[in-house]
């Protein structure tokens, strides 16, 4: 058993890294000094269901007080939101799709996209290996975790499940969509995320959590750039107050801290209970 002395150095250290986590906006932690970032203390599975914890709930967030309590107050939110006669905000899925770019072109290894057998856009359709895992998740919503050997990349489905009445309404009424009676808590496909090696440290790990909280912070600021350039909408207010409150939206700091209250719990306790 540790004793105090250490298990106070063990907790210290990980609130550093910690904070790094849930404090850096720009994907770049400013600094890494514990004997813990060389060797590899995390599962690939570990940190794929950290990063999938941080999407759903970032996804809910912005799914239900930006996009359903935006469009109570006039916002309007569209596929096309980036074409230049239209004015409007990236639906929810199209922020995921912002928050799977930025991390492209991130130097982190991390591959993330959303699938269905029902999608939208048909280049989304489940085929092979993760049609079949998708049928398994449909059924008891857990978790899958393979190796495509083709891609050589450790792979991580997660259910999507429809937790608000905009994802429900837009996808029951699009025009392309194969599926009209989606319901809420619905399973509409899954989160897919990747990654090439089966461990990582806590460095890496670290990497991963920002590249992902960096894009969402870079797709929410070009929806903020869009309201920006509207001509004839009226733009919403930007500031500290949501939708709910009237015709107002969050700076992309005050959004992304309230992702991190949201999540910064269970990331923390799941990098102390590593290390313990």
């Amino acid at each position: 058993m540790k004793n105090v002395k250490q298990i106070k150095s063990t907790v210290s250290s990980l609130l550093l890294l910690g904070v790094v986590t849930l404090t850096s906006c720009n994907g770049v932690p400013e600094e890494t000094t514990t004997a813990a970032n060389t060797s590899n203390v995390f599962s690939v599975e570990e940190v794929l269901e950290m990063v999938a914890k941080e999407n759903d709930i970032t996804r809910t967030l912005y799914t239900k007080a930006i996009v359903g309590k935006g469009k109570a107050q006039g916002m309007k939110f569209d596929e096309d939101w980036r074409k230049d006669d239209v004015e409007a905000g990236p639906l929810p899925a199209l922020f995921l799709r912002g928050v799977a770019t930025s991390i492209k072109k991130s130097p982190v290894p991390l591959g993330l996209y959303l699938g269905s057998d029902f999608p939208i856009n048909a280049a989304n359709k489940f085929v092979g290996k993760q049609a079949d895992l998708f049928n398994v998740i449909k059924k008891d919503r857990k978790p899958q975790f393979f190796y495509d050997a083709d891609q050589k990349l450790h792979t991580a489905m997660f259910a999507d499940v429809a937790g608000a009445g905009a994802c429900v309404s837009c996808h029951n009424d699009h025009k392309q969509t194969s599926k009209t009676d989606w319901k809420l808590g619905d399973v509409m496909g899954a989160t897919t995320w990747q990654y090439p090696k089966d461990s990582l440290t806590y460095k890496e790990t670290i990497d991963v959590l920002n590249s992902y909280a960096k894009g969402t912070t870079d797709i929410y600021e070009q929806y903020l750039k869009e309201i920006d350039a509207f001509v004839n909408s009226e733009k919403p207010v930007v500031g500290k107050k949501w939708p709910s409150e009237g015709k107002y939206l969050p700076t992309a700091k005050v959004f992304l801290d309230s992702v991190k209250k949201l999540t910064a719990y269970e990331t923390m306790k799941k990098l102390i209970a590593s290390n313990n």
